[in-house]
């Protein structure tokens, strides 16, 4: 069986995010947000998506790419008989009067590497969801896309006249490429494109080293913490899931879904990655964006929202081919209808750095007390009440014990929060519902199994009780520890360290593939229980699914070892940094060593 892995890199610039496929293409962009329109969408239909490439004269050549070392910035070196050429493509990013500059602007830099290659440049916008291509208009250094509400614009020093009809011609000089949505490039090109170049090159690799990590796998950590940074919409504070829609988790499973938006679960376990390579700055961002969340008129959230807080998700199914054929195309999420009772927990153990912390002042959240005593209100009133928990199930409610986990944690959390804000109400509501939600976690217990099952009265086996080891729930019981995670291992373990969410019938069938968030939960897990050299082990074989740059997808298919699944999946790459931390702190030793 061959294997699939997503041949495409990122960049970004934490206001939009693009794909570039091996063969230069932008395969997904959306303008103006994460979650806007496509301008770019050929990964989900090579006909209506339009496409923008920098592509040899023949159709034989080969190419490689790699990132700038410690930057989100990619590099595709295309060769082929007459020669070799790089492209260099990024998303402007660095301090500018004392803000981020982050324009809406993708800069590509085309340069010849070798011999007298030629290149064709073909740009091809569309809108409406890949239906109508935007209509070409000229100027004296640059093409304007008409055809949408704001002026999108490629300028360039190439040969326009080329780039329109499709043309190639030689590369005798570095040619730009600077396409704009909105506010366009009125400045000198080259010397404007090479100058943003350096400044962002300086601010990825600055980010970079203001970041604490261990030395357990340092180049996959640091990886992952910058395709990490740039799904945060800096502008509201938002996290997105995954900037794609529609890749199906395994192919014709019609498990195909819209992650471009902000899940709570999905965000408590982006920001403690964040907190454990010491940054808080998207922590703050964060803060800021769950304090302007809408809720209904009891106080209660949805599980996820758009990146600018909005409720309603509508799921509308598009006509378009789909990827690789896959279908259905889907815009919006349905789960924002969902009861998914954790998140309440997830909020308040996000959001207890900004209390337990010394570095955060008592400025910084001083407001915030309202809003803590709400969270607490609504894991009182959500208790015993039935919901989808985090695998969304859409024709299934029950008592998830991994829901009852989040009820204890953020108890525990807001206990501590009472303390360091002296408010004993806070304080003695924590402490009651900590050991309320003990009562409903113990309630899933399987005294035959010695383990802990997916819900209240199911006795099936669910990965997300791996984190009952991961999150401390046992304390220093290994005993209790080991006992779940063998039953955890003889039901859900698959070939290679990779794990099954659960393995019983869902709203669409047997789950086909791994979920990849759930290994790296395991190797956390052999790491807590003590069992380290496995651990590493399994770290280090389950690096071997990723793509040619590192990055990782979803779901992983056990037979082939294929990606599947969004991709790269904020879940996964959170999933591979918390077990490389873990693994490094008990690892950990001088560095000489």
């Amino acid at each position: 069986m061959q294997k699939h892995t997503y041949g495409s890199g990122l960049i970004g610039n934490c206001a939009y995010i693009a794909h570039v496929e091996l063969d230069t293409n932008i395969s997904w962009l959306c303008f103006p947000r994460f979650d806007s329109d496509f301008i770019f969408g050929g990964m989900l239909d090579r006909e209506k998506g339009g496409k923008f490439t920098v592509l040899p004269e023949t159709d034989t050549f080969e190419t490689t790419q790699t990132y700038v070392e410690n930057t989100n910035i990619l590099e595709t070196l295309v060769s082929y008989d007459e020669g070799s050429y790089r492209v260099t493509d990024f998303a402007p990013r660095f301090k500018n009067f004392d803000r981020y500059y982050k324009p809406l602007m993708l800069i590509r830099k085309v340069e010849c590497v070798s011999g007298s290659p030629k290149i064709k440049i073909n740009c091809q916008p569309v809108t409406d969801r890949g239906e109508r291509q935007l209509t070409p208009s000229f100027g004296s250094n640059h093409i304007r896309y008409m055809g949408i509400d704001q002026e999108l614009r490629l300028t360039s020093n190439a040969p326009l006249s080329y780039i329109q009809d499709g043309k190639s011609f030689g590369l005798h000089k570095t040619i730009y490429l600077v396409l704009t949505y909105g506010r366009p490039l009125e400045a000198p090109i080259e010397t404007t494109s090479e100058r943003f170049l350096k400044e962002t090159t300086a601010y990825w690799q600055a980010w970079v080293k203001s970041t604490h990590i261990y030395n357990f796998h340092q180049k996959l950590v640091l990886r992952s913490a910058l395709i990490l940074k740039i799904h945060q919409y800096e502008d509201t504070g938002a996290i997105i899931a995954a900037s794609t829609t529609s890749l199906p988790e395994s192919p014709g499973s019609t498990r195909n879904w819209d992650y471009r938006y902000c899940w709570i679960r999905d965000t408590y376990y982006t920001l403690t990655a964040f907190s454990g390579i010491g940054h808080f700055e998207e922590l703050e961002k964060y803060f800021e964006f769950i304090q302007n969340l809408p809720s209904d008129e009891e106080g209660r959230y949805q599980p996820l929202y758009s990146i600018t807080g909005e409720s309603s998700l509508v799921e509308e199914i598009s006509p378009l081919y789909g990827y690789l054929g896959n279908k259905p195309v889907r815009f919006g999420n349905q789960a924002y209808t969902h009861i998914q009772n954790d998140l309440y927990g997830q909020v308040l153990v996000s959001l207890l750095p900004l209390y337990s912390d010394q570095r955060f002042t008592e400025s910084e959240r001083s407001s915030s007390q309202p809003m803590i005593m709400n969270l607490l209100d609504k894991i009182e009133e959500t208790m015993h009440e039935k919901d989808a928990g985090l695998w969304e199930f859409r024709n299934l409610a029950q008592e998830h014990c991994y829901t009852f986990l989040f009820h204890w944690a953020g108890a525990c959390a807001a206990a501590k929060i009472g303390i360091r804000m002296k408010n004993d109400t806070m304080y003695s509501k924590a402490i009651e519902l900590r050991d309320q939600a003990i009562k409903k976690i113990e309630s899933c217990y399987l005294p035959d199994r010695k383990a802990y099952g997916q819900a209240v009265g199911s006795s099936y086996m669910d990965a997300s009780t791996l984190q009952l080891i991961t999150m401390g729930y046992f304390g220093e019981d290994l005993e209790r520890a080991n006992n779940h995670l063998k039953a955890l291992e003889e039901d859900l373990l698959a070939k290679d360290f990779l794990f099954y969410r659960y393995k019983h019938m869902d709203d669409f069938g047997v789950p086909e593939t791994t979920f990849l968030i759930c290994a790296f939960w395991y190797i956390e897990a052999l790491a807590c229980v003590g069992r380290i050299d496995e651990a590493v082990e399994g770290f280090g074989t389950l690096t071997k699914y990723c793509n040619h740059l590192q990055l990782f997808s979803e779901d992983v298919d056990q037979k082939s070892g294929s990606q599947w699944g969004n991709f790269p999946q904020a879940y996964s790459h959170v999933g591979l940094m918390n077990a490389a931390i873990r693994i490094g702190k008990k690892l950990d030793r001088p560095t000489f060593l």
